[in-house]
């Protein structure tokens, strides 16, 4: 698809969570702290949508053999406006879609069970014009920068 500039494609115009997730994605990223440790990972993904909320099952594999499971639902609210959840979030995130750029911020226990290890993730998602999906992510703690992420996202 050529672009001409100042245009957005049909794709981008038309992002949505449930439109990108609904089916299988996989993706690849790293995670990066401050402290030195980094972490690669694969996610295997599967969304479905039931026309209002979009459930996505992660699938996580590091580099390192450990595998763990997510799951996000994701609660259409309005236009690009999305509500998610997810079982190590502490309460609620609020997404918008602009474009082809989706933000959101969200609380996290990455010690769930002893609930002492609160970081907050800043995702920006982009929508690449060849479908691909990047989201980086800023991590914080008492608001000071403490990791960074990258995944990248490809459908079948």
């Amino acid at each position: 698809m050529t672009l001409i500039a100042g245009t957005t494609s049909a794709l981008a115009r038309d992002f949505t969570l449930e439109g990108y997730f609904t089916g299988r994605t996989s993706a690849v990223g790293w995670f990066s702290a401050i402290n030195g440790v980094k972490r690669g990972f694969k996610v295997d993904l599967h969304g479905t949508w039931n026309g209002k909320t979009l459930t996505l099952v992660e699938d996580f594999v590091y580099d390192d053999g450990e595998r763990d499971r997510k799951t996000w639902r994701f609660r259409k609210t309005g236009p690009g406006q999305y509500s998610g959840t997810r079982e190590d979030v502490v309460g609620e995130t609020q997404v918008t879609i602009t474009g082809d750029t989706a933000r959101f911020s969200y609380l996290v226990d990455l010690d769930s069970k002893a609930k002492k290890n609160r970081v907050r993730f800043h995702d920006t998602m982009k929508l690449q014009d060849d479908g691909t999906l990047v989201n980086t992510a800023s991590v914080t703690k008492f608001g000071f920068p403490v990791a960074k992420t990258r995944v990248v996202f490809h459908r079948p």
